[in-house]
């Protein structure tokens, strides 16, 4: 399966003053699949170590000498490293957290070597205060579930991709093509994006055995709460990720979770879920110039889960609920919500962890909501995911009266369209938002 960090890769890999590589995102979502298919694909040699599966490996990160390191690992490993022709992928490195420190020798002492670090409980390591941070040293790429791009690509539509990136602001999409890409988009509501569950319906074509994978998958992250370190609740932390894809898309309040639960005691083990890219808080901010964090609230946020997939399968929707009912309608809108920051999220530059953000309007008589808020260069654009009219979508256009701007956006299953200063783009055509505001 392609995924599009694997251009990322090949860019790092052929970069001048390239710097060793570190692959962050949650558990399960093909970190360690990709390095893989990179290192086999573009290495004459790949040298995998994996702390976990193989500790004695620890033992030859006690000198930090790049020199001393890779004269242990050839002779453990009984494999030549030779720089330019192999790429040494240290997975699971959070296991060893020598070996990150050890990342800014190699980058000073051995810039010719390609190193790739990974792991699954990597930002815990990395914010740990006795960790002696390799900060200028080491590059980050952050991987996420497969988007709907990848998906597509996946299951053999890459004429779909293609017909999409030819759209233009002044054309409009087939009607038979409209409603292809929609049930399209229908399968990924039910598979979401994790990389085991569409290779799962790829090799079998069936959606109701994905659910087991799911449930799978979810019991996976539960039994990782042990490692969240010992500062973090356990039993807080499962109350969280339960009630969590329920929640999805609301303004976040912690009497929501549990009323007998302070909100002091949740802090610590929602900030835990959030680092281990389980949830992802969308902040608001007031939306009057770049970049939005410089007047982010972080006391007011909305959540979205991992994976719309395993947010499906955790509120209980059944596959048939999800191929009958209306896509902007599924769990009260949620579920389109969550899809579209998803989406936002998979399509962030991967070199930086990507921020979402909305904004609120909450006077007395002159209440407003916008679910996003996005900027292509300079340019700031409302979204909003909605099946009304665009005539009556009255918070987008007080956002854009308010902060005299020009465009907003519409996200719904409607047909492409440009009018009333609304840019309507259905689920599949996220994106092209990027070029589509460029052209205008």
């Amino acid at each position: 399966m392609f995924r599009a960090v694997e251009n990322d890769l090949i860019a790092w890999k052929n970069e001048y003053h390239r710097k060793p590589l570190l692959i962050r995102g949650a558990r399960q979502v093909g970190k360690s699949y990709v390095v893989e298919k990179f290192g086999q694909t573009h290495f004459p040699h790949l040298l995998k170590i994996n702390f976990e599966l193989e500790p004695r490996y620890q033992a030859c990160f006690n000198s930090l000498d790049p020199t001393k390191i890779i004269n242990s690992l050839e002779i453990l490993s009984q494999q030549d490293i030779i720089a330019g022709e192999t790429l040494l992928f240290l997975d699971e490195i959070q296991q060893c957290p020598k070996a990150l420190v050890a990342l800014r020798y190699f980058k000073e002492l051995m810039p010719e070597l390609h190193v790739i670090g990974a792991g699954s409980f990597l930002e815990f390591t990395l914010n740990d205060e006795h960790l002696q941070q390799p900060v200028g040293r080491v590059q980050s790429l952050y991987m996420k579930p497969c988007s709907f791009r990848e998906y597509l690509l996946a299951t053999g539509h890459q004429r779909l991709i293609d017909y999409l990136g030819g759209i233009r602001l002044n054309e409009t999409i087939e009607p038979p093509i409209h409603e292809l890409l929609l049930e399209k988009c229908r399968e990924y509501f039910i598979l979401g994006g994790m990389p085991e569950v569409i290779d799962f319906h790829i090799t079998t074509n069936k959606f109701y055995g994905c659910e087991k994978l799911q449930a799978t998958l979810l019991e996976y992250y539960k039994r990782d709460f042990s490692k969240y370190g010992a500062k973090v609740n356990v039993k807080v932390l499962e109350k969280i990720f339960t009630k969590a894809p329920r929640v999805i898309a609301k303004h976040f309040k912690y009497v929501d979770i549990d009323p007998d639960i302070q909100a002091r005691d949740q802090k610590p083990a929602l900030e835990a879920l959030i680092k281990a890219g389980i949830l992802y808080p969308v902040y608001q901010t007031s939306g009057n110039g770049l970049p939005f964090s410089a007047e982010k609230n972080e006391k007011k946020f909305k959540l979205l889960f991992l994976d719309i997939g395993l947010a499906k399968h955790a509120t209980g929707l059944d596959t048939e609920t999800l191929f009958s009912e209306k896509l902007i309608l599924l769990n009260q809108g949620a579920l389109a919500e969550q899809f579209v920051g998803q989406e936002l999220l998979a399509y962030a530059e991967n070199y930086q962890q990507a921020e979402l953000y909305h904004w609120i309007r909450d006077k007395r008589g002159s209440q407003a909501e916008v679910d996003y808020l996005i900027n292509v260069g300079p340019s700031i654009y409302p979204v909003e995911v909605k099946s009304g009219a665009t005539g009556r979508m009255k918070s987008l256009q007080l956002f854009l009266d308010e902060k005299k701007l020009s465009l907003g956006i519409r996200i719904s299953q409607k047909p492409f369209s440009l009018n009333h200063r609304v840019l309507s783009i259905p689920f599949y055509m996220i994106y092209e938002l990027p070029r589509l505001l460029k052209s205008l």
